[in-house]
């Protein structure tokens, strides 16, 4: 059966995000028990975390460029296909830092092939089902259910791995991605919409660097992913340390399940974010809750050494903050996109963390998890997290003030 109504292939590219998401986490959620099993510093959990965006950043710019030129189907199609690969050989195969490398390389790949080729594909059809509506809504959910996706990886990689094994874990998340290309696939519309290639090369983005609207929420989208892929690759390590070094009897839930559930949080509040600017607009609510974001992750920080509930109330408010913004952004980027561009401005979006985190923590002589007491490494990781988020609300106000001019 293929869907005709716009609100049913809503649902169905968005469950198919969820399923592909399932391996997002399942290195971060795992890294203190594979720190002590491979012998890992900082750094090295750094690359291991910060490879997946660096396949990512290689790949988006060819793939989602691509987008403009064929039907974005057959990119995402692969881009599953790269995912549930990347899971399944590194439970397989993966035996220390090397290994991690090579299958968190794929599973960025992967991810370049499946995310914003997925919102290039459901914005193709929702405009062919219903041309010249606002779909930013739709944009909004399809944001949200990136974050639903990452707090269930965060969720089955903590409880299959303590029932299981590390292996199981990511065996299990091999299976979503599959999933996935089954309910993106198999139900959506028959017919699908003709791309209209540019009449650029693939890889010529002066058009995209040439609106200074567009750039600027690339900016400030540079410097949201920085925020959000720190905390999302170390907050189970932060969890731990916290645990071992604070007061007040403990969290009562695993490190796992309290950062599925920050991450579940990002559903409802960028959807909340994205009706806010459609009242106030764009501009005002990204600055303003970039602003809040860069506050409280420097406040979190400091609260490793105080009572659990104050290191849970720190996330439960970053994990909604952090987020609200996405679909805004997003949204906004897609808005500004010069016309005949939206592949290539949606690449260039995606192209513009956690390494940077995780060496400034060995900078100063930690083993994140493992021991440690000193909470100053925390402070200026989650300091300089904070210091990249203003700067992109710095850019995003600039450029929309030349943009006037």
């Amino acid at each position: 059966m293929r869907v005709a109504r716009p609100g049913t292939l809503l649902l169905l590219v968005c469950l198919a995000e969820i399923a592909s998401m399932l391996g997002l986490a399942t290195f971060p959620s795992l890294q203190p028990q594979l720190i002590k099993l491979w012998g890992l510093s900082n750094t090295e959990v750094g690359w291991i975390n910060g490879i997946y965006y660096l396949g990512y950043l290689m790949a988006v710019p060819v793939l989602v460029s691509l987008t403009d030129r064929m039907v974005p189907k057959h990119i995402y199609t692969v881009g599953m296909i790269l995912s549930g690969a990347s899971a399944l050989g590194f439970a397989a195969v993966a035996d220390g830092f090397w290994t991690a490398m090579l299958f968190r390389t794929l599973a960025g790949i992967g991810l370049a092939g499946s995310y914003m080729p997925g919102l290039k594909m459901l914005s193709d059809h929702l405009e062919l089902m219903a041309p010249g509506r606002d779909h930013s809504r739709a944009v909004a959910f399809y944001t949200s259910s990136f974050g639903i996706g990452s707090a269930l990886s965060y969720f089955f990689a903590g409880q299959i791995a303590d029932g299981f094994g590390w292996q199981a874990a990511f065996y299990f998340a091999g299976l979503g991605p599959l999933l996935g290309i089954v309910l993106a696939l198999a139900l959506l519309p028959g017919a699908d919409p003709k791309p209209t290639a540019p009449d650029t090369h693939l890889l010529d983005f002066r058009p995209v660097f040439r609106s200074r609207r567009a750039m600027g929420f690339v900016l400030a989208y540079t410097a949201h992913n920085f925020e959000l892929f720190a905390l999302r690759s170390w907050i189970v390590s932060y969890l731990v340390f916290a645990a071992a070094t604070g007061t007040g009897g403990g969290f009562g839930l695993t490190a796992t399940a309290i950062a599925a559930g920050v991450n579940l949080l990002g559903m409802p509040s960028s959807v909340f974010g994205n009706e806010l600017a459609r009242r106030i607009g764009r501009l005002p609510t990204i600055v303003g809750i970039m602003g809040i974001a860069a506050c409280v992750s420097i406040g979190i920080g400091f609260t490793a050494n105080y009572a659990h509930w104050v290191v849970l109330a720190g996330f439960i408010v970053y994990g909604i903050v952090i987020t609200a913004d996405s679909s805004v952004i997003t949204a906004g980027v897609v808005a500004a996109a010069p016309r005949g561009y939206n592949g290539a401005t949606m690449a260039v979006h995606s192209s513009m963390g956690p390494l940077v985190f995780g060496k400034i923590l060995d900078l100063a002589g930690r083993q994140a998890g493992v021991g440690e007491t000193d909470v100053m490494p925390w402070v200026w990781a989650f300091t300089a997290s904070a210091a990249v988020g203003l700067l992109g609300a710095a850019a995003l106000i600039m450029l929309e003030r030349r943009h006037k001019e």
